[in-house]
């Protein structure tokens, strides 16, 4: 009876609250080597996402959710210069609800527009250091420096292959990201539900980490992954005008409004 308790708990960890039309790709992660990664590969990995977060870029995330037999997608769009903390990004999620959302990052706020309860014509604004993330593999507010701060912890980093990415040639790290990684900022009581997915099965869930590397040593495109029979999750990145400005313009004090709590499966 215990991997269908997992399954269950998983799937709700992964689409509650969804709702979108089907997305189509549905790859599943490969094996990982179950010896230590090299240190080179650690460092490779480790040193491309502190370089990153010293300068800026644009991304796209791409974010694919499956449960109970569907498939959901969103995609997040926009630029963050990482050094100076700012940022702004648009979320799309075709058919939801709510099918689209503003955030904007600057002086250690959010501020969140189309969120469930607030007003049109208004922004809400939360302290970015209590954002909270909701489900399974996505980060609070689709703060895209939570994803370079998990994808730094991967862990047993094997060298893959070169691909082409964008474009340009990069090198395929490969890894996992335990527990402590997995619930960083979760919100408590998904957190607690993660923790007694974990205590079912009788170890960390199989949550896979990739990073592309350039030539250059710059950070390309990240995925986070887990799929434990028709629960899915996967969340890709994809990053380019890598140290291009980053121009970010920041609500009117009158135009926000303070929010506690922000949810929802556009906000993560």
């Amino acid at each position: 009876m215990r991997r269908p308790l997992v399954l269950a708990a998983v799937a709700a960890l992964l689409c509650a609250g969804c709702s979108a039309a089907d997305a189509g790709n549905r790859d599943k992660p490969a094996a990982t080597s179950p010896s230590e990664s090299s240190s080179g590969s650690r460092s490779a990995v480790r040193a491309a996402v502190a370089a990153l977060r010293e300068g800026s870029a644009r991304f796209r995330q791409e974010v694919e959710l499956e449960g109970e037999g569907r498939v959901y997608g969103l995609t997040v769009t926009g630029g963050f210069d990482f050094a100076a903390d700012k940022g702004h990004l648009a979320v799309e999620l075709p058919g939801g609800a709510i099918d689209h959302s503003d955030q904007v990052f600057a002086d250690g706020k959010i501020y969140i527009s189309g969120a469930q309860g607030i007003d049109e014509d208004a922004w809400g604004v939360v302290p970015r250091d209590e954002a909270e993330s909701h489900y399974l593999l996505r980060a609070p507010l689709n703060d895209p420096e939570h994803v370079l701060e998990q994808i730094a912890a991967m862990r047993k980093i094997s060298r893959e292959r070169e691909e082409n990415i964008q474009g340009v040639r990069a090198v395929r790290y490969r890894g996992i990201l335990d527990h402590r990684t997995v619930t960083l900022r979760m919100a408590p009581d998904v957190r607690t539900k993660m923790n007694r997915a974990r205590d079912t099965l009788g170890s960390d869930l199989p949550v896979f980490a990739d990073a592309w590397v350039d030539g250059r040593g710059r950070l390309v495109q990240t995925r986070m992954s887990v799929n434990m029979s028709g629960a899915r999750s996967t969340l890709t990145m994809a990053l380019s005008d890598i140290g291009e400005p980053v121009r970010v313009t920041v609500p009117r004090a009158g135009d926000t409004v303070p929010v506690s709590e922000v949810s929802g499966i556009l906000n993560g």
